[in-house]
């Protein structure tokens, strides 16, 4: 019998959330086949087989988190594949299931833990099932399942957590009110592992750091005139779009230049400026939000730019992204004006203590002198900083440098 493993993944990732068998249990798999999909807080990774053979066990459930080095699956070598190619018992299924039926006696004492009575010990459930009810404080022996083997699984538990409770057990004092609402439709979604993540992380940042956001507003015209002048010879030169993304990474390089505390860290009591660009570029996908990170940027020219945050943003999209491409960015852009923000103030991506949040174009009356107006597309800039190592005044000069360049594009050749 071959053990797979949950395999080492990165340094600071120690464990993760399967989130799909790929293979069954009674299907034989080759050498190098993927049986697996592994949900960790930054990428899913899928998990090979190193050795063909039948399946013969997986010993974790979806849903279930699980260690590196931990022992999820079994293969037999010489075993023979199931004609039905779908999920078997395992020998000891039928009698365990029958002997459970046969010891669980009419009446018992209650325990101070249901869910680890010795007729629960003996009742089929997967360990998820088993801490779910441990922590909830529910008798397994009363939870329905739908698996045809009788097995009780994690989401055998919550359907039953989230049936009402009989009325005749509900205490005198309870409100009518708070009955009613106990009834009422609800739908209960778990956390994705990154969604979990991205909660945590958001939230330790604003707790560790003193994140204060100075704002600013940009004139757009000449960037859009440029664009407007150039893209058909961009595009045909490089085959690839001229976006806003290449004008405000190479605004940023450059103001980060001058003002080098907003592409530093805080290790314990030191400072560390980096003295290298690596801009994390945020991108919107249906399990989150994620942040790929443009290498060396400042030795890129727009064409490389551009490249560079249309394959990571596919990549993104298609869950095709590495560990290699999210970890070490020094600044992050991020571009909430794709969805129609017109005002945010973005989170700090820890370790970095600076963010540069961009928004909505909106045409706007703006006065040209005291007497004289013009409609401009106009957009609000937000930097959100970390005040324990950059003080107000860098910030704020900061921000003004990257309109002073983006109002003046000619400008971004000489600072890029």
């Amino acid at each position: 019998m071959i053990e797979i493993k949950v395999p080492e993944l990165a340094e600071s990732i120690t464990e993760g959330t399967i989130a799909q068998w790929l293979k069954e249990v009674g299907e034989h798999v080759n050498q190098g086949e993927y049986i697996a999909e592994l949900e960790t807080d930054k990428v899913n990774v899928e998990i090979i087989a190193e050795h063909s053979g039948v399946i013969k066990e997986f010993t974790r459930d979806p849903g279930d988190t699980v260690e590196v080095g931990e022992v999820i699956a079994v293969i037999d070598e010489t075993g023979t594949a199931s004609t039905a190619g779908t999920k078997e018992k395992s020998p000891s299924t039928t009698e365990k299931t029958d002997k459970s039926e046969k010891e669980v006696p009419a009446a018992k004492e209650p325990t101070a833990d249901k869910s680890e009575s010795p007729a629960n010990e003996r009742l089929l459930a997967s360990p998820a099932a088993r801490k779910l009810a441990r922590e909830k404080g529910i008798d397994l022996q009363a939870v329905q399942t739908t698996d045809p083997t009788g097995r009780i699984r994690k989401h055998d538990v919550d359907a039953h957590q989230s049936k009402p409770a009989p009325q005749a057990q509900a205490p005198q004092a309870a409100s009518n009110t708070s009955s009613t609402n106990d009834t009422k439709p609800v739908e209960r979604i778990k956390m994705s592992r990154r969604r979990q993540t991205i909660a945590k992380r958001l939230v330790e940042s604003q707790q560790t750091a003193a994140m204060l956001t100075t704002f600013n507003e940009v004139d757009m015209s000449a960037v859009m005139d440029v664009r407007k002048r150039r893209k058909d010879a961009f595009y045909d030169k490089h085959g690839v779009k001229l976006g806003f993304m290449s004008f405000f990474t190479k605004a940023v390089i450059g103001a980060l230049k001058e003002f080098p505390l907003l592409n530093a860290e805080i290790q314990g009591d030191e400072i560390v400026k980096k003295n290298f660009y690596d801009i994390g570029v945020a991108v919107s996908t249906d399990d989150g939000l994620v942040v790929p990170v443009v290498r060396d940027a400042d030795k890129l020219g727009f064409a490389g730019i551009e490249s560079e945050i249309s394959e990571l943003g596919k990549k993104a999209r298609d869950n095709k992204l590495g560990l290699s491409d999210l970890q070490g960015g020094t600044f992050t852009i991020t571009n909430g004006g794709v969805f129609g923000s017109l005002w945010s103030t973005p989170i700090l991506n820890a370790p970095q203590v600076g963010i540069l949040g961009m928004h909505k174009i909106q045409w706007r009356p703006v006065a040209i002198d005291q007497e004289n107006f013009e409609n401009r597309p106009m957009m609000y800039i937000a930097l959100s900083y970390d005040h324990r190592i950059v003080d107000g005044k860098e910030a704020v000069s900061f921000l003004v440098r990257i309109k002073e360049m983006l109002e003046d594009p000619e400008t971004l050749l000489l600072e890029g």
